[in-house]
């Protein structure tokens, strides 16, 4: 960081060291990791903070790699059209929650008591048991979405 400071200024010049944004990032992570070894020895729970952007001193290689930052910087151009492709999904994935929620409201219920006579509420609280809900179940909205996406991705589709 310093020699490229050195070597091309820091903000002024058309070709400065600030005028890319791989260097700011450079910089911001040298930055807050300087600061961090020399507030060592205080214990703020700022800095705490400070410990946790470590994370980001893998990011300093990329800026070094031509190939990575065409990757990273078409990666970066194509989030609005993921976003797009995102809203579109939930709306799919609403309306068929609220189709759901019509055909199986109150479905996935069960009795404390486990009998095969008992078969509805009234019937499991007259034999004093309690009547619970499935843990997913499809009796409201963000219930009903949350399921629809466990059963759309495959995760513990077997469970539900």
């Amino acid at each position: 960081m310093c020699l490229k400071i050195i070597a091309f200024g820091f903000v002024m010049d058309e070709n400065s060291y600030l005028s890319e944004s791989w260097s700011k990032l450079d910089c911001f992570i040298v930055s807050t990791g300087l600061l961090d070894t020399f507030l060592s020895g205080v214990d703020i729970p700022f800095l705490k903070v400070l410990r946790l952007l470590r994370i980001l001193r893998p990011l300093r290689f990329l800026s070094h790699s031509s190939s990575m930052k065409t990757l990273i910087e078409a990666l970066m151009a194509s989030i609005p059209a993921i976003g797009n492709v995102g809203v579109v999904i939930m709306i799919i994935f609403l309306m068929f929650a609220i189709l759901s929620m019509n055909l199986y409201a109150g479905k996935f219920q069960y009795c404390s008591i486990e009998s095969s006579q008992i078969t509805n509420k009234e019937q499991c609280l007259a034999a004093r048991g309690t009547w619970y809900n499935y843990i997913q179940h499809l009796d409201n909205v963000p219930q009903a979405m949350l399921m629809l996406f466990c059963l759309a991705n495959g995760e513990d589709w077997n469970d539900l």
